[in-house]
């Protein structure tokens, strides 16, 4: 006998309800370089989702295969891919709000909190709106120390030395050399060693992975030990839309992964690049460079106005004063 069609229709309807929360996911996930302690957050990130989803939910990583790192942004905006890495000084101007990480704070602080910082501020409504125009959601942070330079040529005996020097760095770093007389040149990371040595650039700044990873420790005559004016924001980002169509199953898979994601990452660089680095420095006898008190409250004085310049630029885009001081706070918590 034949089912009534309204029937027919509820039957299906919720055939269709439980069948689609069992229907597996698959992202494609674009990072860039190789699998480096800057990576290891998606990689553990990866694997968790799959073992807890048992194998319904998959990040597919590809490592430069998808898209150039400064396109990653781009290409979550019209969903070449559901999940990417990218870094807020490859450009600027399509994602502001979050180059504040990035200013010179003048707080040596640890990994755990570095991380913990970058998350609030992701969830500034500021911050989501700003990252909302490119249909992107900040999934997790790549939280990394303050960066130190390292050169090829003359080692810089005072400040007044970095004046002429082509310098490859993120924001604060670039902005508190740059008042110092350098310049800033732009050099795609997985390009550095290459540039160090046919002298297109001369200093460069860099995490520990980072020196590693792109061979500027290789190239590098000098570096120091105490600069503290910043770093790099990096942050794991999703396409919004991808997102939303997650089942909820899979959905709250994925954010309660990213603590462990990130504990992972964290006791990985702590526990092993830093040192690795170090060791590096002594094998490798470069000489390191550590700044005087009396150029460390230099470099702090440019840095206050490094800070107060970027309040002004932006401050026609979005409440900037308003962020920044929300970060700060962050910055100087206890």
């Amino acid at each position: 006998m034949a089912l009534p069609p309204v029937r027919s229709f509820i039957i299906l309807a919720v055939i269709f309800v439980f069948s689609s929360e069992a229907f597996s996911s698959e992202w494609q996930v674009s990072l860039w370089g190789k699998r480096r302690a800057f990576t290891e957050h998606v990689e553990k990130l990866a694997e968790l989702v799959k073992e807890k989803s048992n194998g319904e939910f998959t990040l597919n990583i590809s490592y430069g295969g998808l898209s150039k790192n400064k396109e990653n942004l781009d290409g979550i905006s019209f969903g070449a891919f559901e999940m990417a890495q990218f870094c807020s000084f490859y450009h600027r101007a399509k994602n502001p709000t979050i180059t504040v990480t990035e200013l010179p704070f003048l707080a040596d602080i640890s990994l755990t909190k570095q991380a913990e910082i970058s998350q609030k501020v992701y969830q500034h409504p500021i911050v989501v709106k700003d990252l909302a125009r490119w249909n992107a959601t900040l999934l997790m942070p790549s939280p990394l120390p303050q960066y130190n330079l390292v050169g090829v040529g003359a080692v810089p005996n005072s400040l007044s030395d970095f004046k002429g020097n082509r310098l490859r760095g993120p924001g604060g770093i670039a902005g508190v050399m740059s008042k110092l007389g350098a310049v800033k040149t732009g050099v795609a990371a997985t390009e550095v060693r290459q540039a160090l040595s046919s002298g297109v650039i001369d200093i460069v700044a860099f995490a520990e992975h980072a020196h590693m990873a792109f061979g500027s420790i290789e190239a590098a005559k000098w570096a120091t030990t105490n600069l503290n004016l910043g770093t790099a924001n990096c942050p794991v980002v999703v396409n919004t839309d991808a997102l939303n169509s997650l089942n909820k199953k899979h959905r709250k898979i994925l954010f309660d992964s990213v603590d462990a994601s990130l504990k992972h990452y964290i006791d990985n660089y702590e526990g092993k690049t830093i040192g690795k680095y170090q060791q590096l420095i002594v094998k490798k006898n470069i000489q390191q460079i550590t700044f005087s008190a009396e150029q460390v409250s230099k470099l702090n004085q440019l840095a206050k106005s490094v800070r107060n310049d970027w309040i002004k630029k932006n401050s026609k885009k979005f409440k900037s004063k308003e962020l920044f001081d929300f970060t700060l706070a962050l910055f100087e918590e206890k």
